[in-house]
């Protein structure tokens, strides 16, 4: 079951979990998300304030905002701890609900779809992953979660964020047979090629390359707060790096590129500590669950615009 925490649930468990009730009353943080294995959790507390979650630890900003990402195997419960720039301290313990992801076998496979095998293919897998890598160590001050997400492209979903995948096959370049094992880190949703795909949330292009190995026609796009959209085997690209793009805005269209099946858009979404240099703890949620997160209404005029290309001024 999705558990969603609705915003401002701690405000009664502030004064109850405050280390020391003589001291002046602690601002109670108000957070939301939702509270299951790939989820997300965002919090509003006082600028400065330093968050724990686990082993993650964050400065909240001017904003006072942070997003802490729930792993695949979150363990429950999980403490998340402020402490405020005065010294006060809340703490809370989260209950988080566990998932229950299927495991599939999947025979007759072509390997050169599971891992590159030739010296040419590991050569553009090499070159792509030191392209992805050097995207993910860039970071942009957007809104994050406050609109909420929306699907990015029409069609059914054909294979969900979660389930463990035992490849079997055999490769159609070398004749040689494969078996792997992996864990599917996106949202698939089946489409045509052609088929458009829209922001799903605003934020800004950190990478827009046509051409890589695994993913073919790849989009990042950085929500704020560590979060970043990642949209693969596109067959166009109609934004460029740099561009900044509102919630429903056109980003291209479908495709069949890179190591694929069939047509689809593959959908994941990384969580990165910003405040950790280190890229090796980051890890991806499960893009479903942040449809359920509610807008945050900010005062500020938010609109839509599902005409008008990522690439126009």
């Amino acid at each position: 079951m999705v558990q969603t925490l609705v915003f401002g649930i701690f405000m009664a468990w502030a004064g109850l979990w405050a280390h020391d009730s003589s001291l002046t009353a602690v601002p109670a943080p108000n957070c939301a998300g939702v509270l299951n294995q790939g989820g997300l959790v965002v919090c509003d507390g006082p600028a400065g304030s330093q968050w724990e979650m686990g082993a993650e630890r964050q400065t909240a900003g001017a904003d006072g905002r942070v997003l802490f990402g729930l792993a695949r195997n979150a363990a429950s419960p999980t403490s998340l701890r402020m402490l405020t720039p005065t010294g006060l301290t809340t703490e809370f313990q989260l209950e988080i609900a566990t998932r229950t992801d299927p495991f599939r076998v999947i025979e007759e496979l072509d390997c050169d779809k599971v891992d590159a095998r030739t010296p040419e293919q590991r050569d553009h897998a090499g070159r792509s992953w030191l392209i992805k890598q050097a995207a993910f160590d860039i970071f942009n001050i957007g809104p994050g979660v406050r609109q909420g997400f929306i699907l990015p492209a029409e069609g059914p979903p054909s294979s969900p964020f979660g389930p463990e995948r035992k490849y079997i096959g055999v490769s159609a370049v070398t004749g040689e047979p494969c078996e792997k094992v992996s864990v599917h880190r996106g949202y698939d949703i089946a489409a045509p090629v052609g088929t458009p795909i829209h922001a799903p949330a605003a934020g800004t292009i950190i990478l827009a390359d046509p051409d890589l190995y695994y993913e073919g026609g790849t989009i990042f796009l950085d929500h704020g707060g560590g979060l970043v959209s990642v949209f693969m085997h596109m067959s166009k690209l109609d934004t460029r790096v740099g561009a900044e793009v509102r919630q429903g805005m056109k980003l291209g269209e479908v495709g069949n590129t890179g190591r694929t099946t069939g047509p689809h858009l593959h959908w994941a979404v990384k969580w990165r500590n910003p405040d950790r240099e280190d890229r090796s703890g980051d890890f991806y949620i499960d893009p479903a669950l942040l449809l359920g997160l509610p807008a945050i209404t900010t005062g500020e005029s938010e609109t839509q615009d599902t005409e008008v290309s990522a690439t126009d001024p």
